[in-house]
């Protein structure tokens, strides 16, 4: 449904309309089936569409189309690839969505430099194949396919983020159109700079309510010599997740690091055949030298015996880890396989390594005495896990029972010194709990927010309201 705050928002579409038809042709569309399907996600949200999509080519495509809807008063959400799990590219109040599949253009790739630069629809995958015979490789993987904008907008990270970081680490420079219509670079391309308010930091993880990513200049990486691969399992969460910190305190450099629930287990066992103890394991990967990743592996699988560790199996030939991986990524698929007919909350929340044994203990018991099914998948490196429920959302007591659960989450996780949210982003699902996660700094968000778009219109409703009436 629409909030009823702003159903006068669109007043003035009729006019809007055929500007941009005029403009567009037929890379504007408002038939209901497009509107559908750029407005609902795979998760819990209801449906909210936008009035309208747009398909734009260039930058100064989405300038002029951002002043004409300010000229008249309608809401811009951009969209990538339709990944986004918290409401990202929801219009509740309805809009004009910005589809940035026809901004797919590989821009530059200087490997000298390790840089590349690339419009805002293109995705990880199709830039990696892109690089993929010139030594060097984009390293963040949340799993999905996303775009390089849409993870710019929500500040995106995955499973290597424990080697290589998040895109906020790993974006030097974006090109973006701003509220007033206005184009503007957020930096160059040296590796420092001391000039100026960093902008592209304000923009990474802004999620299209500040400014509308088009390019994005990212780092890359040579392509490691040796990579390997293993599955350990343990008996107990907790000794699995004092193997990642002993690792870590030590400065192991492990690229990749998960943790799977025994559930978990079970679900990607039954649907990529694959025969893995049913147990808490870890999902482990090594970048380096062939010396360097033989001796990493060495010190972690030491580390694991010691914390009784068991079944280490290693995977060096790319075809082992190709399908290792691929399993931990079609987690979400596994899942919803196993639950036919189920709808799906998937949440996350990220703390304190330190703090991560005893915040999964309480929420294995909150989940337990809730009668919840939840699998669990954690980028434990960085003290981030993520939990996928089943649920029926035409349950109205199932769904507050999943409310409820998720608000205790993440309270637990700020209590922790944690967050809301590690990687999802705030969207619409976590904006409730920002006063409590940032205080008055959330006061300050704002205060930027009517500075860049005095006039809301960049994907409003996001990450806050300005007007605050949540409790």
């Amino acid at each position: 449904m629409r909030y009823a705050e702003h159903m006068t928002q669109n007043k003035n579409s009729d006019a809007l309309w055929p500007a941009l038809e005029q403009l567009l042709g037929p890379r504007l569309n408002r038939t209901d089936a497009v509107r559908r399907h750029h407005g609902e996600e795979l998760t819990h949200f209801a449906p909210l569409p936008p009035d309208a999509v747009a398909w734009p080519q260039t930058t100064e495509e989405v300038s002029a189309i951002v002043k004409l809807c300010r000229a008249h008063d309608m809401p811009v959400i951009p969209y990538g690839a339709g990944t986004a799990l918290e409401g990202h590219f929801l219009a509740p109040y309805g809009g004009l969505c910005l589809d940035f599949s026809q901004m797919n253009r590989i821009l530059a790739v200087r490997a000298q430099d390790l840089d590349c630069t690339v419009e805002a629809g293109v995705t990880r995958e199709e830039l990696n194949q892109h690089l993929r015979d010139q030594g060097v490789f984009f390293p963040i993987d949340p799993g999905a396919n996303a775009s390089l904008g849409g993870m710019a907008a929500t500040r995106a990270s995955g499973t290597n983020a424990v080697r290589y970081g998040t895109m906020r680490e790993n974006v030097i420079a974006l090109k973006a159109v701003m509220a007033d219509g206005s184009i503007i670079t957020t930096a160059n391309r040296a590796r420092k700079s001391a000039a100026g308010y960093d902008l592209t930091r304000l923009l990474v993880g802004s999620e299209g309510t500040l400014g509308i990513i088009t390019e994005v200049t990212v780092r890359l990486y040579g392509i490691p010599d040796a990579m390997s691969a293993a599955v350990c399992s343990f008996t107990t969460l907790e000794a699995a997740i004092n193997t990642v910190v002993d690792s870590i305190q030590m400065g192991i450099p492990i690229a990749r690091i998960e943790l799977l629930d025994p559930l978990f287990i079970d679900i990607i066992n039954r649907h990529s055949d694959l025969d893995n103890p049913v147990a808490p394991t870890l999902f482990m990967e090594f970048h380096g030298s062939t010396t360097a990743v033989a001796e990493q592996a060495q010190m972690v699988a030491e580390i694991a015996r010691d914390q009784g560790g068991a079944d280490f199996k290693w995977a060096t030939r790319p075809e082992d880890r190709t399908r290792l991986w691929a399993a931990r990524h079609q987690g979400y698929m596994s899942v919803r396989a196993a639950y036919p007919g189920k709808d799906f909350w998937i949440t996350d929340v990220c703390v304190p390594i330190s703090r991560l044994a005893d915040c999964l203990g309480e929420t294995f018991d909150d989940i337990a005495d809730c009668g919840l099914i939840a699998p669990l998948v954690g980028h434990v490196g960085d003290g981030n896990f993520h939990l996928t429920l089943p649920y029926d959302k035409t349950n109205a007591a199932e769904i507050d029972r999943l409310e409820a659960f998720n608000s205790r989450l993440i309270r637990r996780a700020l209590q922790r010194g944690g967050t809301a949210t590690g990687e999802h982003g705030v969207g619409l699902g976590k904006k409730k709990y920002m006063r409590e996660e940032h205080g008055a700094a959330l006061d300050q968000m704002k205060v930027i927010k009517r500075a860049l778009d005095p006039t809301n219109i960049l994907n409003p409703g996001k990450i806050f309201d300005l007007q605050e009436t949540e409790t």
